[in-house]
């Protein structure tokens, strides 16, 4: 191991997806970085943002390729110096797949990450022209705070609600945990396009409630994560668009969903890092 500004020897491998094997065509969602001869675990990031993947293949299941991201770092802790290739082999699926190792030097594992990431994965500036915005930006804030505060692997994803409403039941929850007796779900749920998505929510949350408490024995605690006012500018000054948010806003809350904004992240993020006991 190396010390000082020296840079570290290390390899890597990107992880392509790839949705038809005969024609050969993908693209690279992730890296996995190790540094030579220690006994640390591999470091494996997948990318936030499939949009490419979604341009290669509209149907692809994005909510199992973020599952299988947790499921590498889960093994690859769990028994850090065991056969490498046994557990990419278990965890890896006929659509994705980890090219031959290249050496790299870094200056940290974390810096490194960030520059293959930089220079593999992430879209290329031009490609961001189109921000994320709408649920998906409120996703990604999302993501990146429950990450930050080390729970982001632990939590379940892609909530099917048919597992607690009824078969059909189209509606999938972001994201939840259960501490003890409670169980935490957080949707991302955006009022820029319209107050649909909020009434869509609102609709679906007494079935849901009445599942949980029938199917887990605990009681439910539906959030809805939204844009700050402002941001969608929601003000005296914009009344009709400041009726449409409070509208959304109420008509959640009315059917027991606790509503917040992206600016409650982090203190939603610490909390579940204090009760999962991260």
């Amino acid at each position: 191991m190396s010390n000082g500004n020296e840079r570290r020897a290390c390899e890597f491998r990107l992880i392509r997806y790839v949705p038809d094997t005969v024609r050969n065509e993908y693209v690279h969602i992730g890296v996995m970085l190790r540094e030579q001869g220690s006994r640390e675990p591999a470091q494996i990031q997948f990318t936030h943002d499939w949009r490419r993947v979604r341009c290669m293949n509209p149907e692809a299941d994005t909510a199992l390729l973020e599952g299988m991201e947790s499921e590498l770092r889960r093994r690859l802790a769990e028994d850090p110096e065991g056969k490498l290739m046994r557990i990419l082999t278990e965890a890896l699926s006929l659509s994705v797949q980890m090219t031959e190792p290249k050496a790299y030097l870094a200056e940290s594992l974390p810096a490194g990450m960030e520059e293959l990431m930089r220079l593999y994965v992430e879209p290329p500036p031009r490609a961001h022209m189109s921000r994320l915005s709408g649920r998906a930006a409120i996703q990604s804030k999302m993501r990146t705070e429950f990450e930050r505060a080390g729970v982001w692997d632990l939590l379940r994803k892609k909530i099917a609600a048919s597992e607690y409403t009824r078969p059909g039941d189209p509606l999938r929850i972001d994201v939840g945990y259960r501490p003890n007796g409670v169980i935490r779900m957080f949707h991302a749920v955006s009022l820029e396009p319209g107050v649909e998505m909020a009434k869509v929510l609102a609709f679906s949350s007494a079935g849901l409630r009445a599942g949980v408490e029938r199917v887990e024995k605990a009681k439910l605690e539906l959030t809805a994560v939204i844009e700050p006012a402002l941001k969608l500018g929601a003000t005296d000054e914009e009344p009709e668009r400041l009726d449409m948010y409070r509208f959304g806003v109420e008509t959640m809350e009315e059917h027991q969903i606790r509503v917040l904004t992206t600016s409650d992240l982090g203190r939603v993020a610490e909390t579940a890092r204090r009760e999962l006991r991260v």
